[in-house]
């Protein structure tokens, strides 16, 4: 048997998506800190069921060593990307491998020639598989495990990319929040201070029972709020429905709030319990008999000790004006209620200053650095 790497290009066909996301647990298999993403969702990712093929195509590969998949990546087109940020960039995304030279850059090169076959200028990555998705690659930050819908990566990667000629493109922040030493009586302080200011306004939480009907205030301030944020693409009603199946078992009222004129829906918050916690032990499958440890989670009977906020964003007419302390203290009240200790907001571009210094005020520390790498083909 041969000891060459091998490349082999897979389809998105169920037996295909199995294979390759299989990589991960021999790349993880003695990691403490990895957290296997639940398969059954994961998979979802990859069907045809997702929207973003209607407008984005996906190639995957495999790296084997003598019979073993030592190693995968998947190149990503998403032609709304292209129109939008007038880039012509493809992806990688969903980058595993072994302490293994020969195996990354071979991984790398595929593509990048399927890139160049497309009519890409360059690579830019890791997105999983997009901007709205999970993306980065963990730069700074390797002795705990990762949040919620978060990346994690063994620390050797950065050498890997790196020589194969990639560079720093941007870098995503997570922020930790002590909920105990945060300045909470500031934070409420701004909030009534705003809500005496801005009558017009009305904060709601959003509930499961009212998810269908929020979804298109939640679609106009997410893509309204994040126009002109580095790499955003607008999701479609159809990503977002999408989105919102697969997060809807998850929600915990309380921390999810829409803020609204009379007009219009101006700001949104969604935070999330860090069901890292609960999910760690399954190792992403849910019939094992470890679930029984997970449903009390599903169930809200019992939580996590740390929640992450995912998204918090408020249309540009209406920020600097303390819309984001009113639905962060919400926030806070149902995490002391249902016993967090600490959160985590994630993930910040680095240079989005405002949000960076509201994350401080309120005692948040950078503590974890994601990074986005390009290079030409």
């Amino acid at each position: 048997m041969s000891s060459e790497v091998q490349i082999q290009s897979l389809t998105r066909r169920p037996r295909d998506v199995n294979r390759f996301l299989q990589v991960s647990y021999r790349i993880y298999r003695d990691d403490p800190h990895w957290v296997a993403p639940l398969l059954m969702d994961l998979k979802k990712v990859f069907t045809d069921a997702n929207p973003l093929f209607e407008h984005a195509e996906m190639q995957l590969w495999v790296a084997t060593r003598a019979g073993r998949d030592i190693g995968r990546i998947a190149g990503i087109l998403d032609h709304a990307y292209v129109r939008t940020q007038r880039d012509h960039a493809a992806f990688f995304g969903f980058f595993e491998c072994a302490n293994d030279a020969t195996a990354s850059r071979r991984l790398f090169q595929a593509v990048r020639d399927w890139a160049r076959q497309r009519g890409a200028r360059r690579v830019l990555g890791p997105m999983n598989p997009t901007t709205n998705d999970e993306c980065g690659l963990l730069v700074e930050g390797f002795d705990e495990p990762p949040a919620f819908m978060m990346t994690y990566n063994p620390r050797y990667y950065l050498d890997l990319v790196a020589a194969e000629g990639f560079r720093k493109a941007k870098d995503l922040l997570a922020f930790h929040i002590d909920i105990f030493k945060a300045p909470l009586d500031r934070l409420a302080w701004i909030a009534e201070k705003t809500r005496k200011r801005h009558p017009e306004l009305t904060f709601t939480p959003i509930r499961r029972a009212t998810l269908t009907r929020d979804l298109a205030k939640v679609k106009e301030v997410y893509n309204a709020a994040w126009e002109t944020n580095w790499g955003f693409v607008p999701m479609t009603d159809a990503e977002i429905d999408f989105m919102a199946a697969r997060l809807k078992p998850l929600l915990v009222e309380g921390l999810i709030w829409i803020a609204e004129t009379t007009a219009e829906p101006v700001a949104f918050m969604l935070a999330l319990p860090d069901y890292n916690e609960a999910i760690q032990p399954l190792r992403g499958r849910l019939l094992t008999p470890k679930i029984l440890g997970f449903v009390p989670f599903l169930l809200q009977k019992k939580y996590p000790k740390r929640c992450r906020v995912i998204t918090l964003g408020v249309k540009e007419r209406y920020r600097n004006r303390g819309l984001e302390a009113v639905m962060l203290t919400e926030g806070f009240k149902t995490g002391f209620k249902v016993g967090f200790r600490d959160a985590e907001a994630s993930w910040i571009l680095e240079d989005n200053e405002m949000m960076c210094r509201l994350m401080q005020v309120f005692g948040g520390k950078a503590y974890k650095t994601y990074r986005l790498y390009e290079r030409e083909v």
